[in-house]
């Protein structure tokens, strides 16, 4: 521990720490809405406009989309603009695959899982062009996109019934 000045440490001792033990419960834990789960046919879609690591905007989308999944929803996820940019499989540093710092590759992993479970991605090709990105270097399992079909899939979806979760940063 650093040397502390006189006032620092008083600071410090103010209010004892740790106030709470670990495993402490601070929240309650009634669940107000009835866990629902899919009936027969139905859709969840979620859009995602936000980019890996600004914000909890993307992560969080993908991981109501699973949860939707996991309901018994069919899902998809559609990344659009800098959205687009969730779907890379080259993410890393100093090598594609390494983590440069812990949860780097939340997304990546997520998103994989989310497609081995049944979910479908689908990724702008314009979004990839308007930074540069490499069809090639997707994700494995996501499926690119013409720029044409956003609104044409949110249709589908709407026509459908689907819930839709549509997400956007900034």
């Amino acid at each position: 521990m650093p040397e502390l000045t006189e006032t620092e440490q008083q600071s410090l001792n103010e209010i004892p720490h740790p106030s709470l033990p670990d495993g402490s419960n601070i929240y309650g834990g009634t669940k107000v809405f009835p866990d629902y789960q899919a009936e027969p046919g139905q859709s969840y879609f979620t859009l995602v406009h936000g980019i890996a690591h600004e914000s909890s905007v993307s992560f969080v989308a993908i991981l109501q989309a699973t949860r939707a999944l996991r309901k018994g929803f069919e899902a998809a996820i559609y990344f659009y603009g800098p959205g687009s940019m969730n779907c890379m499989a080259t993410r890393g540093f100093p090598t594609t695959g390494s983590s440069a710092f812990p949860g780097e590759h939340n997304i990546n992993e997520q998103l994989k899982t989310f497609i081995a479970e049944g979910g479908k991605v689908y990724c702008c090709r314009f979004g990839l062009s308007l930074h540069g990105l490499r069809e090639e270097d997707l994700i494995e399992g996501v499926i690119p996109t013409h720029p044409l079909d956003v609104q044409d899939a949110l249709i589908h979806y709407a026509r459908k019934g689907a819930i839709i979760n549509s997400t956007y940063m900034w």
